[in-house]
């Protein structure tokens, strides 16, 4: 298992009886927002940010900013869980839904492999795109998304751990094989199910 990847994330901290049903096996809750990145943070210019959806696709798409902010908008509550074992719940992030995106370009493959400006990527399958489940996201509790946080524009796949909500997300490319990105390259597990504590390889 590669270095990038520790085990050693902490002592047990208890969940409050009334929230244990919102968090999951091995997971604390944490009333802030801390930041975790694999490198520097990017910065993008609001105005010069683009979404590119392309790969095995009957059409590919690119959104530029103005294009993307005339598209339909939803608020977003949920829970978010991360890998280092940390859990906020009751958030709200603001975006649009992957399910229209996705439906403009008509995937033809079951995969997607997801890139971020500054070069991180991680795989997901389309199926964990799709039926309301993700969204790329440009707010954070009624606020423009920091750039910390991912801003302008960030994946959200709250079902999932939480790095697989990919910063500073540019595009996905659409593919009819999985391929590992940066963590799951590194060890981390292919999916992330937070309930099943799919954090590693052999989990």
């Amino acid at each position: 298992m590669s270095d990038f990847v520790s085990r050693g994330f902490g002592g047990r901290r208890r969940v409050d009886p009334g929230l244990a049903a919102r968090v999951p096996p091995g997971q604390y809750v944490e009333p802030g927002f801390p930041v975790l990145t694999a490198g520097p943070t990017p910065r993008v210019e609001p105005d010069a940010w683009a979404l590119t959806i392309d790969g095995m696709v009957a059409e590919p798409r690119t959104w530029t900013a103005a294009e993307f902010a005339t598209l339909e908008f939803e608020d977003v509550p949920c829970d978010i869980h991360c890998v280092t074992k940390w859990s906020k719940l009751g958030t709200t992030f603001r975006g649009v839904s992957l399910d229209g995106l996705l439906d403009a370009v008509e995937p033809l493959g079951a995969h997607a492999m997801v890139h971020s400006y500054g070069g991180y990527t991680t795989n997901l399958a389309v199926e964990d795109l799709t039926d309301g489940k993700a969204w790329v996201v440009t707010e954070h509790e009624g606020e423009p998304l920091d750039p910390e946080h991912g801003g302008p524009a960030r994946l959200l796949v709250p079902h999932l751990y939480f790095w697989k909500s990919a910063k500073w997300v540019s595009g996905l490319r659409i593919m009819d094989h999985d391929e590992p990105g940066f963590w799951e390259a590194n060890g981390y597990h292919t999916r992330g199910d937070p309930w099943k504590e799919q954090r590693y390889w052999n989990d």
